[in-house]
């Protein structure tokens, strides 16, 4: 089994043994390590929040739908995943401070803020759009950062294209139904237009160019939630690429448990847990979340 490691800022404090000797560390003494990294970050130099659509974003064709995105920054590409109904809008507060250091790349998924809708949506159908545009834009190798369900899309593309996926960090993904906190089933039927809030609705009417198609949305939304498991345990263990699971010890949708089984089972693997961190992490605390993830990047 690899050697445990944690995100470098406080690897010292949490480094152990094994993962048995891990799995006994007292709760309070790791929350602390972190917290005192994160009482040395400043709130007031946070960055400014990038407005969503103000860099002259794009349209790519892939399968004959037109996708949304937008660049920033140069070097290394680093392509922006977001997670279920949601857009580039959620990586606004770290979108400043990464593309100092790669060239970032921030698409909608097919349905989703700016983009046209696809025929339907799944994990793989996501990845391999996402595949495509890679060649599409001749990036010859690519690092993934993934919200929630843009987690696990970049999961499955690490599987696919090993050729292209250098390294990813999974902010709160999940790849089995056993590591939900929650019924799927229960939530998936609790999500309908009437249960959505007016001021998201007349958001998403505003900018999506097939609004009308707002409840296919919600239904292929829903659809996709029961594909998991996304990958099998043997998949998931193939993937080569260097990969961060990064989750709140918060998360009110995904059990920390579960964030352990995904660093278990893939190689070359690191685990960081983020103190009084909720579900899906650049949008609640974007200075230390850049830190983390700028570190992971570019270290050797």
């Amino acid at each position: 089994m690899a050697e445990l490691r944690l995100a470098p800022h406080y690897a010292q404090a949490c480094k152990q043994d094994s993962l048995q000797k891990f799995k006994k560390m007292k709760r309070m003494n790791f929350i602390l390590q972190i917290s005192i990294l994160s009482f040395f970050i400043n709130p007031a130099n946070a960055q400014e929040e990038i407005q969503f659509g103000s860099n002259n974003g794009q349209y790519i064709s892939i399968q004959n739908t037109g996708i949304y995105y937008e660049k920033y920054g140069e070097g290394t590409p680093l392509l922006l995943l977001h997670g279920g109904l949601g857009s580039i809008d959620y990586f606004g507060m770290v979108i400043p401070e990464l593309s100092n250091h790669f060239k970032v790349i921030a698409l909608d998924f097919p349905g989703h803020g700016r983009s046209y809708h696809a025929d339907t949506l799944s994990y793989q159908l996501q990845s391999d759009y996402v595949s495509e545009m890679i060649d599409i834009m001749r990036l010859d190798s690519v690092y993934l950062l993934g919200c929630s369900m843009g987690s696990n899309v970049a999961l499955v593309l690490a599987h696919d294209r090993p050729d292209k996926v250098k390294r990813i960090i999974s902010d709160g993904g999940i790849i089995n139904a056993a590591g939900s906190k929650i019924d799927i089933i229960k939530r998936n039927e609790s999500i309908t237009l009437e249960t959505l809030s007016s001021s998201w609705i007349n958001w998403y009417n505003s900018i999506n160019p097939q609004k009308e198609k707002l409840e296919k949305l919600l239904n292929d939304s829903k659809r996709m939630a029961w594909e998991l498991p996304i990958l099998s345990g043997s998949k998931i263990s193939s993937i080569k690429s260097r990969t961060l699971i990064m989750m709140g010890d918060r998360d009110g949708f995904i059990k920390l448990e579960h964030g352990l089984e995904l660093y278990r089972s893939i190689p070359n693997s690191e685990f960081c847990v983020i103190p009084y961190g909720g579900h899906c992490l650049c949008n609640k605390k974007p200075d230390l979340v850049n830190r983390i993830v700028i570190d992971f990047l570019t270290k050797e």
